[in-house]
């Protein structure tokens, strides 16, 4: 203890009101700083300090030490004959020890007017620059700024590790109109745990993790917890040439990964070594990560998201993932996070009534209830909680680099009557069934991504018809709306079609040819992507392998052939982890990939080596042949060769690259090979190689082979002048480019 004098104050300040004291000590005073801390009165300043559980209290001004007078419950209070307010700190005794703190009630507000101005007209694109908790220098001392909009609230305190979790010391100031609370600690800063202790409406409290916090406890802990980033980034190449070329004119082979059970176990830190390596020898040009944002349930495989603004502590700190990140761009890999806006869980320490009212929520329960996943739609019509949403699709483009966002259930979100029988939903206010507020905060997220986040792609997954998903925002459809404004969009209607067809027995495929061949007939309605996703290869539905018929060589062949028709075919591709290598269980969260059928000790690694070295020859050869991905987005394209030959179970197309070069896809779906085969094409090449042949020996095929080049006959066959006559391997798809 200091050796510095001991004194009295002058008489105690005057005794707190009934009513000020009531609602400090319940947590309902919307200003405490206009009772505790220091303030002038006749004859000197006044100090009043909050300190539950103290023994004693004393004022530290300079080398001056002063007793304050015990006014009960906590309080203490005095004045100074001093004619301003000085700088000053507490000395307060617990179990009789001395504690040397910072007074929280001696600091003006940490937030600027421009900051509570934009929040409360709801158009703060940094929001969680001013929201959260944020670790600072304040006037001269060190501490966290906590802020956070809960504005039915009666009142709201920050509680954590530093307080024992009792909040009654750290009542926070409501700043106004806009429903924003703040309070600056001393002395709190990274890694401390916290929560907001708010009271209801009807007084009642709950307390609630921050639904701006940017690190969280590892589930099932709850607690948000104060960060501050020390990462340096290392990918300014990257991010200087990612908005070189726009994503429908480039190549776009997305590897699709659960995180956590990639490969259980691994931190972000070690994903960043192995993940990395491991898709950049496969050759895909992106990852695109299943929800990242922190999750209660490990089983939701965080499409119920909790934490908006936290990556998942699971695997590590903020920091962690940004170093994964950082990782695959500097080996030239893109990431894409899965972005869930559609809805939120219930669970009542989150953004559920949030401050005792439907905050993040519709009032009408019609709306706020999501009828598939029991949790809570997001309130699209109020601003601020748009603002939350459209901040947080730039965050972490931003904080984070990521170069997409994939929205999920998108179509949830743009009809009011979705999943909701007669009765149990509400026309717009044109009578129709379209969420206009929905499709607003989509045009707006998406406008403002663009303009903020150049070169970054956002992606949707729509599974209905709606007009307009990828079309720019001001340019209205044939119903009056303006496009979405999204990127690309998830073709549902060509993998639910295709799988479909592929399921089948060869014998019946003829009667089921057109499920085949129907995705062209609306393939430039949209900018697409041809997905194989999780969705695909759990509950029930068996991996991607297992769908095909025959015995276990037919299995594999259908599998090779069907992912290099899929990579051919118009649209960029996703693939989900584990079908690369044909791995025969339905993938499951709790036990992950089964990476021992690559292994030595496998008898069948030969089978599932070849079918990932397949799926990187493809990537790599994709890369390299701009008719492949140059031209996805525009009829030009594209031409059918052979789209009638459903006795053959055969489909035939032409891909051209913006410079005229044609690429020759040839996929035969029956087990029988088909010599000589005739097929139309351009007569301006002289000669056609073979590039790749899923029936290849080294992929696990019969090597079935068209090992010389092919020169056609000028011989006119359908729409093309010239003739090529091709060896079909079984089960198989070729690729043949001008030699």
């Amino acid at each position: 203890m200091s050796t510095a004098a001991v004194t009295r104050s002058r008489p105690p300040a005057p005794r707190l009101d009934a009513e000020s004291r009531g609602r400090l000590l319940s947590g309902t005073h919307h200003d405490p700083h206009a009772v505790l801390g220091a303030h002038p009165v006749p004859g000197g300043v006044a100090f009043t300090v909050l300190r539950p559980y103290a023994q004693a209290a004393k004022l530290v001004v300079g080398e001056r030490v002063t007793n304050l007078h015990d006014e009960g419950d906590g309080f203490f209070s005095g004045v100074l004959p001093i004619a301003s307010i000085p700088e000053y700190a507490l000395r307060v005794t617990y179990d009789g020890r001395d504690i040397d703190l910072q007074d929280p009630y001696r600091f003006t507000p940490a937030l600027g007017e421009l900051d509570l101005h934009l929040i409360g007209e709801g158009r703060h694109e940094e929001l969680w620059k001013a929201l959260g908790a944020h670790p600072m220098t304040h006037q001269g001392v060190a501490g966290t700024r906590f802020t956070v909009w809960a504005p039915n609230a009666r009142g709201v305190r920050v509680c954590g590790e530093f307080c024992g979790w009792d909040g009654s010391a750290y009542p926070m100031r409501s700043l106004g109109s806009t429903g924003v609370w703040e309070l600056f600690v001393p002395g709190v800063d990274e890694g401390d745990l916290y929560k907001f202790d708010i009271a209801r409406p009807d007084g009642t409290h709950t307390v609630r993790a921050d639904p701006m916090a940017r690190r969280t406890e590892v589930p099932p802990a709850t607690a948000s917890v104060v960060t501050r980033s020390a990462h340096v980034w290392a990918d300014a190449a990257w991010m200087a040439r990612r908005a070189d070329r726009p994503v429908c004119q480039a190549p776009f082979s997305v590897y699709e990964v659960h995180l956590p059970s990639w490969r259980i176990g691994l931190s972000y830190r070690q994903l960043a070594e192995q993940l990395t390596d491991y898709v950049a020898d496969a050759g895909f040009t992106h990852v695109e990560f299943l929800p990242v944002a922190e999750h209660p349930f490990g089983g939701s495989w965080g499409y119920q998201a909790t934490g908006f603004y936290a990556p998942t502590a699971r695997m590590g700190t903020p920091d962690d993932f940004k170093f994964l990140v950082d990782a695959l761009h500097q080996a030239g890999i893109g990431v894409i996070v899965d972005w869930v806006a559609a809805h939120f869980p219930k669970d009542d320490w989150a953004l559920a009534a949030f401050d005792g009212e439907p905050l993040y929520e519709p009032r009408d329960p019609r709306r706020a209830e999501h009828p598939d996943w029991g949790t809570l739609t997001f309130d699209f019509g109020r601003r601020e909680v748009r603002n939350f949403l459209v901040a947080n699709a730039s965050y972490w483009c931003e904080e984070f680099h990521v170069d997409g966002l994939r929205v999920d259930a998108v179509a949830s979100m743009l009809y009011l009557d979705y999943s909701r029988e007669e009765g149990q939903w509400t026309p717009n206010e044109h009578g129709g069934r379209e969420n206009l507020d929905a499709v607003s905060f989509l045009q707006e997220m998406n406008a403002t991504v663009y303009r903020r986040c150049p070169g970054v792609i956002t992606i949707a997954e729509e599974s209905t018809a709606w007009d307009g998903v990828t079309r720019a925002t001001h340019h209205a459809g044939p119903g009056g709306f303006g496009g979405l404004g999204f990127g690309l969009k998830w073709n549902m209607g060509w993998m639910h079609d295709s799988l479909e067809y592929i399921q089948h027995e060869p014998v019946h495929r003829q009667y089921h040819h057109n499920e085949l061949t129907f995705a062209m007939v609306y393939a430039y309605s949209e900018n697409y992507l041809l997905p194989i996703s999780h969705d695909e290869v759990v509950h029930g539905k068996g991996a991607l392998v297992s769908k095909m018929p025959g015995d276990w060589w037919q299995q594999r062949a259908n599998h090779r052939a069907y992912l290099a028709y899929m990579w051919a075919h118009p649209g960029k591709q996703l693939l989900f982890m584990g079908q690369e290598f044909a791995q025969g269980a339905e993938w499951s969260q709790e036990h992950g990939l089964d990476w021992g059928l690559l292994e030595a000790s496998c008898p069948a690694r030969s089978d599932h080596i070849g079918v990932r070295r397949l799926v990187c020859d493809l990537n790599h050869q994709y890369r390299a042949a701009p008719a492949l991905w140059e031209q996805d987005t525009v009829p030009a394209g594209f031409a059918w060769v052979e789209a009638d030959a459903a006795q053959d179970n055969v489909v035939a197309f032409l891909r051209y690259a913006a410079d005229g070069t044609p690429l020759l896809a040839v996929s035969n779906f029956s087990p029988v090979v088909r010599r000589d085969y005739p097929l139309g094409v351009p007569g301006t090449v002289g000669a056609w190689r073979e590039t790749l042949n899923t029936d290849a020996a080294h992929y696990g095929g019969g090597d079935v082979r068209n090992p010389d080049p092919l020169r056609p006959a000028p011989d006119a066959t359908g729409a093309f002048p010239a003739r090529l006559h091709v060896t079909l391997p079984p089960l198989a798809t070729l690729w043949l480019r001008p030699a």
